[in-house]
């Protein structure tokens, strides 16, 4: 992901000639609904995982609204003129540390900011202003305390082996980045651990004893998106390499699974079918093997040779 290493990263002032001041700010978007943990160990064959945040509405478009509000209140607020960026996920800046030190939390072994109420299930908007504000820590006042103690729960049970050691993960490895970032092939050794992840992975949070009591949010924007009957918590896989590419569009419009691509999620979509094949000789299995040898034969390089390596594990 060679957007971060955007020297402007090094410093807000970079980003911002003039910035004197960094306001974050954390949206909830946990939702009341089953774990990827959950799903995996009582699954039916034929269905993905799409990550939690994916479920409702974009969130850069939420948070962004939001921000653009607490703007408009703070130009209420202070008489003279100031200059003031909001981004969320866009702007050269690395959101989770700048939130550690403003007191939201600390940085877990599994690189997510935690905070003590909340887990890790909110995500991250920041204000760049030339505004002078009081920090909201004090000069002598630490970041909150790292939580994690002796726990690595979250290291044993990525997939991957993304999480190198605690506190580092390698991208490469991540279920997210293969799925989401990742443009073209995804390595062929790391199809099979990636299971039933067709969007992005919650497993690391999942697992982390902080998200137990994790709150739900009331936001609307981020309760599962309805498709007619389905929603996106689990589709089946045979309705998913189905989709045209003017479906996709239709369906996943002002949704973050649009990131991915037609040709990314139908390529999650194969190899999550090469890794949960249909019972044999039932109606299904014969659909979805009719389905793949389309995709096979598509000029798309990517999806055709997923869905190649799919019929190569559906016998």
């Amino acid at each position: 992901m060679r957007y971060l290493e955007d020297p402007r990263r090094n410093s807000p002032m970079a980003a911002m000639p003039g910035a004197r001041s960094v306001i974050v700010c954390a949206l909830n978007y946990n939702t009341d609904h089953p774990q990827s943990t959950e799903f995996a160990a009582n699954t039916e064959s034929g269905r993905g995982w799409i990550s939690r945040y994916a479920w409702g509405d974009d969130y850069h478009h939420v948070l962004k609204k939001k921000l653009e509000a607490l703007l408009a209140q703070m130009r209420m607020q202070f008489a003279e003129p100031f200059e003031a960026r909001a981004y969320v996920d866009t702007g050269p800046i690395v959101e989770r540390v700048a939130a550690k030190y403003a007191g939201l939390g600390w940085l877990g072994k599994n690189t997510c900011l935690i905070n003590e109420q909340l887990g890790s299930w909110f995500f991250l908007g920041v204000i760049l202003t030339n505004l002078d504000l009081a920090p909201s820590l004090g000069p002598a006042e630490p970041p909150p305390a790292d939580l994690c103690g002796n726990c690595t729960l979250c290291l044993d049970a990525c997939p991957t082996a993304a999480l190198t050691e605690p506190y580092a993960m390698d991208a490469r490895l991540c279920i997210s980045y293969l799925t989401i970032e990742l443009r073209g092939p995804v390595p062929e050794h790391l199809r099979a651990p990636m299971g039933h992840h067709i969007f992005g992975c919650d497993i690391c949070q999942d697992v982390c004893p902080w998200n137990r009591r994790a709150p739900a949010s009331p936001a609307t924007e981020f309760q599962p998106r309805q498709i007619g009957a389905r929603t996106l918590i689990a589709p089946e896989l045979e309705w998913l390499i189905g989709l045209t590419e003017t479906d996709f569009q239709e369906i996943f419009r002002k949704s973050p699974v649009r990131r991915t691509k037609w040709q990314g999620l139908v390529r999650n979509a194969c190899i999550a079918l090469g890794n949960s094949a249909p019972q044999p000789g039932t109606p299904a299995k014969a659909r979805v093997r009719e389905l793949l040898k389309r995709l096979a034969a598509l000029p798309d390089p990517v999806v055709a040779e997923s869905a190649e390596w799919a019929l190569s594990r559906i016998q």
